[in-house]
């Protein structure tokens, strides 16, 4: 999740992606190719390049909060627990095995031994601690949201007591067990290990290259050279440089891996904004893949030979329903006359990408919590003038708000997506005001600061986690839920944490699932809309990359044929 998407479903639902991914013309580069190996028998040499949307914001996973940089970064470093390939589901990673104790609080780990970080420091128990201790002590513009969200959006505070922490400490049993304690069971630990923030990195690197040296500087932060130069992990690549002029990065394989090595000699993500010309130089073989291609192009690309890999759904796209702006949608049956309006079947059909689907609540089908029994709310126009008839709004004018200058994992097209539900509103004698700003131009900070009555917005979860979903949005006491805008919020605030902090896994996935149908039937805050499959595209010659539903790939098992 990045923190304009975090900001913008904080405003939403009150809400926190995405997508983690996001979104110059670049001096070609060759790509694709065989080289030398050198890597042992597994390794098959090659080139790949990669067209990214951006630029990395940096190279220090936990200051990170864009997709761009955690595409790169992610290969570089590595966590304690890593998302197994093509899932969602929490696996081991630089820990082998992880047990708590019966309160949730003090969770042991195993760590994987003859692990080096890439300037040879060992990975042991001492360097878990002394990554955690590193991160829970930021101090001035280290503690900014805008620098360590995803500390703060999962953990909370730091050591100065300032704010409550979900971190307490880390304690080494031998040089290959670790402790990690926190303050209160939650479903989130440890799922959230595996979040690209939480990577393991080199204490004599950050160090050396004083890694928590960032300061406040205009409107934005300055990064120390260890984010810029100098990131040193674990994983299956080294960090071999930025070239600002060209615009890209180039990643070496790790030799000394201490698994099984990557496959490329070089992996190099070539930053190119324009979606037309990465399909362009895909085309002409200068860039070997590409992440979200416009569904539109999926049969095209496909014609052209190229692999189109169609992640599973772990999305929602949602309209987002401001009351404290329309005081017509404090009342449920305007909500609910709004959701029955709106064929989301037909948005399926028409706006979405094939494999998409109607939501019928606020997460996946793949989450823990999901409840299966609830069914979508039905297209009805009829029941929906009737509902706004006996709530007094037959007149309802409705502003509503759509992103320009962007496409997200879960809504390709924001125009026509917003065009389609306005046929739908307009045609139960709803009056419909189109408002459209620039994504990171005005949009995100219009949503966030409650400024739009109604919007398109959406999510891509960042773990296996019904907190990381709905509890993200409505979980605190202090969202606007909570604190006036309904009557029910701060009761449904305290119900999520309460399911949060349940140990059991079933009875927790059945607290969920009551919330889940609670949410759809009684609160109703926002309509889920749909969940849809984004895409990868990738080379006909390119094997081995597994797609990611948390849009987050690896690229060790990728290989290029000759």
């Amino acid at each position: 999740m990045t923190t304009s998407r975090r900001a913008a479903l904080a405003a939403s639902f009150c809400v926190a992606a995405m997508t983690l991914t996001a979104c110059a013309e670049s001096q070609r580069e060759e790509g694709g190719g065989s080289g030398s190996g050198g890597g042992g028998e597994q390794a098959s040499g090659g080139t790949m390049t990669f067209g990214a949307a951006g630029d990395p914001k940096l190279f220090d996973p936990f200051y990170a909060t864009d997709g761009e940089t955690f595409r790169v970064t992610r290969q570089v470093f590595e966590g304690l627990l890593e998302v197994k390939p093509g899932t969602a589901e929490v696996g081991p990673g630089l820990a082998t095995e992880w047990e708590s104790d019966e309160e949730g609080t003090e969770w042991t780990f195993t760590l994987k031994e003859g692990v080096e970080f890439h300037d040879g420091t060992p990975f042991n128990a001492e360097a878990v601690c002394k990554n955690f201790e590193r991160m829970s002590t930021q101090e001035g513009a280290g503690q900014s949201p805008s620098v360590s969200a995803y500390w703060q959006d999962t953990m909370g505070g730091f050591a100065d007591g300032k704010a409550e922490s979900l971190y307490e400490g880390c304690e080494t049993k031998g040089e290959h067990e670790v402790v990690l304690k926190i303050t209160r069971a939650t479903s989130k630990f440890p799922a959230m290990l595996t979040l690209d923030a939480m990577s393991m990195q080199s204490p004599t690197a950050m160090d050396e290259y004083k890694a928590n040296d960032v300061k406040a500087q205009g409107e934005g932060f300055a990064y120390p050279e260890y984010a810029t130069k100098h990131p040193t992990g674990t994983g299956p690549f080294t960090f071999e440089g930025y070239d600002k002029a060209n615009k890209s990065i180039t990643l070496k394989r790790n030799e000394d891996y201490h698994g099984e090595k990557a496959k490329l000699d070089e992996l190099i993500f070539k930053v190119i904004p324009d979606e037309s010309t990465r399909k362009q130089e895909l085309k002409a073989g200068s860039i070997q893949g590409y992440d979200l291609p416009n569904p539109i192009d999926w049969e095209a690309l496909k014609a052209d030979g190229n692999q189109v890999l169609i992640r599973d759904p772990f999305n929602v796209l949602y309209l987002g329903l401001n009351a404290t702006e329309n005081p017509d949608l404090k009342k449920l049956e305007v909500r609910k006359a709004i959701a029955m309006a709106i064929n989301k079947e037909q948005l399926v059909k028409t706006q979405m990408p094939e494999g998409s689907s109607v939501a019928s609540q606020f997460m996946p089908e793949a989450v823990s919590g999901y409840d299966k029994g609830i069914d979508p709310i039905p297209h009805d126009p009829e029941q929906a003038k009737q509902l706004l008839k006996e709530a007094g709004a037959e007149n309802l004018e409705l502003e509503v708000w759509w992103p320009a200058e962007v496409s997200r994992p879960y809504m390709p097209n924001p125009e026509k997506i917003f065009e389609a539900i306005r046929t739908d509103l307009e045609a139960v004698g709803i009056t419909v005001k189109a408002s459209s700003k620039p994504w990171n131009g005005g949009y995100l900070d219009g949503v966030d600061t409650g400024k739009a009555q109604a919007y398109l917005l959406g999510w891509t979860g960042d773990y296996d986690s019904a907190d990381n979903f709905i509890g993200t949005f409505f979980g605190t006491t202090d969202n606007r839920f909570a604190t006036g805008e309904y009557e029910w919020g701060e009761e449904l605030a305290q119900d999520l944490q309460a399911a949060d902090g349940t140990v059991d896994e079933k009875e927790r996935e059945k607290a969920y699932q009551k919330l889940n149908k609670e949410l759809v039937e009684d609160y109703l805050p926002a309509v889920p809309l749909t969940h849809s499959p984004p895409a990868i595209v990738v080379a006909d010659n390119v094997e081995g990359l597994v797609a990611s539903p948390l849009t987050a790939e690896t690229f060790a098992t990728v290989s290029i044929k000759e």
